[in-house]
């Protein structure tokens, strides 16, 4: 495993986090202050590899009682999701993946959601309670 610049200009940003996670990461960093690495490997005490990460990953599932084969990259596509469901801007979104489009983001990351579908419904249902 190598350490090597992003792909793309864009995939340099600056990561914006709610005050509760910096505070967890806090706590974390306090438990070894003067590894590299935020999460280093019990076993080597480097980062973790790609495939470490991914048996990591389906440990967590299967321990969560996830059945579904979920892949580490899927956790984007929830992301995405979530945070259009929750009320988060696509262009907003967009930016935070690193992706260049929010219609790239919206096609590819972004899935309808039971719930979406119930709030669009609802909202539909006020506009004709409201012109009846």
């Amino acid at each position: 495993m190598r350490i090597s610049p992003p792909k793309t200009a864009n995939s340099v940003q600056t990561a914006f986090l709610p005050k509760e996670m910096v505070d967890l990461l806090v706590k974390e960093h306090r438990r070894h202050p003067f590894d590299l690495v935020m999460f280093p490997s019990p076993v080597t005490g480097n980062m973790y590899g790609p495939d470490c990460v991914e048996r990591l990953h389906k440990t967590l599932c299967k321990k969560a009682g996830i059945t579904e084969n979920i892949r580490f990259h899927d956790l984007r596509h929830t992301y995405a999701t979530l945070a259009i469901q929750n009320g988060v801007d696509a262009k907003t979104v967009s930016s935070i993946l690193g992706h260049f489009s929010a219609g790239f983001t919206l096609d590819t990351y972004t899935h309808t959601t039971p719930a979406m579908q119930q709030a669009a419904a609802d909202k539909v249902g006020r506009f004709i309670a409201r012109a009846v």
